[in-house]
């Protein structure tokens, strides 16, 4: 059964009001199906005259249920003997004949859904034929569509409001509200009765309201502080594991460091073995080179320079002999021919510088 507090429009004042708006916020979070398991709907208490009989109905999200049935007009006391338990703190509406209030069906934008009872206010003019200060009205919601809303304003003069108080006796300050049968064991879900009128069930002392919202405030405080220290204590693990990782990757920059040093340095080697005939070559072109009478004592190389000493019966043509070779340049005697006693030969010193200009020798690089 619609509850009048969740008519839309209606505000909530005070820490009342704060306390509802914050547990909706919550609850709006959940899945629809645990909402309903959490959240039970309003119940309330309608007491309907019939005849000489009042029955006693509970409301909620529903069908009303019967509770009893009493003779009317109440004996003192009756009505709190017959509910029973927690029925008795649940509001208590009375429950009026469709016939007694106006219903006019009104068309409005939806933009005015948060402030329905301030606009159709507006209407009662237009709509009914009496004064807003003559009548209590409210508004019930019939649906939405994609560009308005379909509602209907009910009124009740203010007359009628106070006849039927008058006709409750002691009853009347016990009421919350003021509903009407919309048959089938249902009500619009309105509430007729003017706000200084109604009776407010009592929702427990002030001071046991906030201390829960101060503690609430603590525990939200000390799960803010948990969170905070979880973030410090991820932030010094990321950044442990990144030193980590800077010192590891500073060593594999050391090691690859290192190993293009050793492949530079074969590539330099390689580079300086290529440049320079091997022995066998300089032999086989010294064989080649050198005339039939000339014997070689000694053939060494050091560095770029080779030095051949010997003797020669054709000394003074060795350069002319040993110029225009790929695998050596600037063939030369090193100092003066000198005669060997007893032979027909000369002993030479002739060196020449490895490597060819034309080919990328050491000179003609």
């Amino acid at each position: 059964m619609k509850s009048a507090a969740s008519v839309p429009g209606r505000e909530l004042p005070g820490l009342r009001g704060f306390a509802r708006w914050w547990a909706d916020g919550l609850l709006a979070w959940l899945p629809a199906r645990w909402r309903a398991r959490l959240v039970r709907a309003p119940q309330r208490v309608l007491l309907q005259q019939q005849g000489d009989q009042l029955q006693l109905w509970l409301a909620a999200d529903g069908p009303a249920q019967a509770l009893a049935r009493l003779p009317w007009p109440l004996a003192e006391g009756a009505l709190d003997t017959a509910l029973q338990g927690p029925a008795r703190q649940l509001p208590r509406y009375w429950l009026l004949p469709a016939s007694q209030v106006l219903r006019r069906p009104l068309r409005l934008p939806l933009a005015a859904r948060s402030r329905l009872q301030a606009v159709v206010g507006f209407e009662i003019d237009r709509q009914t034929p009496f004064a807003a200060d003559q009548v209590s009205h409210d508004v019930h919601v019939l649906g939405q569509h994609d560009d308005h809303l379909q509602v209907e304003l009910v009124v009740l003069p203010l007359t009628t409001v106070a006849a039927l108080l008058t006709q409750c006796g002691s009853l009347a300050g016990s009421l919350a509200g003021i509903d009407v049968d919309a048959g089938g064991q249902r009500t619009l879900g309105v509430n007729l009765l003017p706000a200084a009128q109604r009776n407010r069930p009592r929702q427990g002392p002030y001071w046991l309201h906030v201390a829960l919202l101060l503690a609430g405030l603590v525990l939200l405080g000390l799960a803010g502080e948990r969170i905070q220290d979880n973030r410090s204590q991820a932030l010094q693990a990321l950044q442990q594991q990144v030193q980590q990782q800077a010192g590891q990757a500073r060593e594999v920059a050391v090691q690859r460091q290192q190993l293009q040093s050793l492949v530079d340095g074969a590539r330099f080697f390689d580079a300086q073995r290529s440049s320079k005939p091997t022995t066998v070559e300089l032999w086989e072109e010294l064989s080649a080179r050198l005339p039939d009478g000339t014997v070689l004592e000694k053939l060494s190389i050091e560095g770029e320079q080779l030095q051949l000493i010997g003797m020669s019966d054709q000394a003074a043509g060795l350069v002319a002999a040993l110029e225009g070779s790929t695998l050596w340049s600037r063939p030369a005697l090193n100092g003066v021919l000198q005669a060997e006693p007893g032979q027909r030969r000369d002993r030479f010193t002739l060196t020449a510088t490895l490597g060819n200009p034309a080919t990328g020798g050491a000179d003609g690089r």
